[in-house]
């Protein structure tokens, strides 16, 4: 192929290749420098998917119902319930 092809067009075809080496050893760079830290901020949080809370969370509260009361959380979950 060399012996049939211009000069210009040789010079012009390494400095295609020339170029799509360079470019593909920055974006396997950029993929390696982005892979890590987001190994690095996956390992720091408990929950990768989820931020951090600014605050902690209140404590639970338990309140003791009347037996009316019971009745009718029982009444509304059995008429819930039927659906």
């Amino acid at each position: 192929m060399s012996e049939h092809a211009p000069t210009l067009q040789l010079i012009g075809m390494a400095a295609l290749t020339l170029a799509t080496v360079a470019w593909a050893v920055v974006v396997t760079r950029l993929l390696r420098r982005n892979r890590r830290e987001a190994l690095a901020r996956r390992a720091a949080s408990t929950f990768p998917g989820f931020p951090r809370p600014l605050r902690p969370s209140p404590s639970r509260e338990v309140v003791e119902l009347t037996p009316a009361e019971q009745d009718a959380f029982a009444g509304l979950v059995r008429r819930l319930g039927g659906r």
